[in-house]
């Protein structure tokens, strides 16, 4: 049985200091069907919070020390990685590719009938044809946890996802991209998706009544589609 029937889910979030997994964890900490949020990630968060653990991992290419907090877990919702030209391409390859599959090593390990979402990307490529970088790597992470062995695995493929709060872009295009979005929106719905949102429904789908096994690709236009069927709540806002 999933553990989200009896409303006491243990959910992990990987990442939850970048954008996506910040919200995930804030959404999260305001479920009463989660229990338990256990972050792993390079950095601490800065707050505490009854339902909240924190483990400190510094290097994602081995996780073998993680065994013992992976234990028992019956979801995660992993959003490492790192943006196109913010490093080398061995590097991309390395927190893309190598990371998740480490990861979901210890985890399947630790907890093999976990559920799995992973925060991919529009264009991701699994045939490894694509001329990208990018979207050859994120095609062989999901390929790879597809491949894992998890009952569940949902793979999400936002397309421009929109900084709800302001930040420190990471490159031009992005900063270009935020000034021109209420244009960009209108003209291409399908290709945007505010990160709140995008948060949102990724836990809302990870922590489902599901028994059976599933494997689904949300597209950026799906996961448009369960956020807009899906109303914001105070208790969503940014803040705890």
């Amino acid at each position: 049985m999933n553990a989200s029937i009896t409303g006491h889910t243990r959910l992990v979030i990987v990442g939850a200091t970048g954008m996506v997994g910040n919200y995930a964890l804030r959404h999260a900490l305001n479920q009463a069907s989660i229990d338990h949020v256990t972050v792993i990630g390079r950095r601490t968060l800065g707050f505490s919070h009854h339902k909240l653990s924190e483990v400190l991992h510094r290097d994602f290419s081995d996780c073998s020390a993680l065994t013992q907090a992976l234990t028992g877990q019956d979801a995660v919702v992993f959003c490492l990685g790192t943006y196109t030209g913010s490093v080398s391409d061995a590097e991309l390859r390395k927190v893309t590719v190598d990371c998740t599959a480490e990861f979901a090593r210890v985890l399947h390990n630790s907890s093999p009938g976990a559920t799995f979402s992973f925060l991919s990307g529009s264009g991701a490529d699994p045939s490894g044809r694509s001329r990208m970088a990018f979207a050859r790597y994120k095609g062989e992470a999901e390929k790879t946890l597809l491949a894992a062995g998890f009952p569940r695995v949902y793979i999400f493929r936002p397309a421009y996802i929109y900084p709800v709060e302001p930040r420190k872009e990471p490159n031009f295009s992005y900063r270009l991209l935020r000034v021109i979005y209420p244009v960009f929106r209108v003209l291409f719905p399908n290709q945007v998706i505010p990160a709140d949102d995008l948060a949102r429904t990724m836990v809302d789908v990870t922590v489902q009544t599901a028994d059976e096994h599933q494997r689904f690709v949300f597209e950026n236009r799906d996961i448009r589609a369960m956020a807009e069927c899906r109303p914001l709540r105070h208790s969503d806002r940014p803040g705890f």
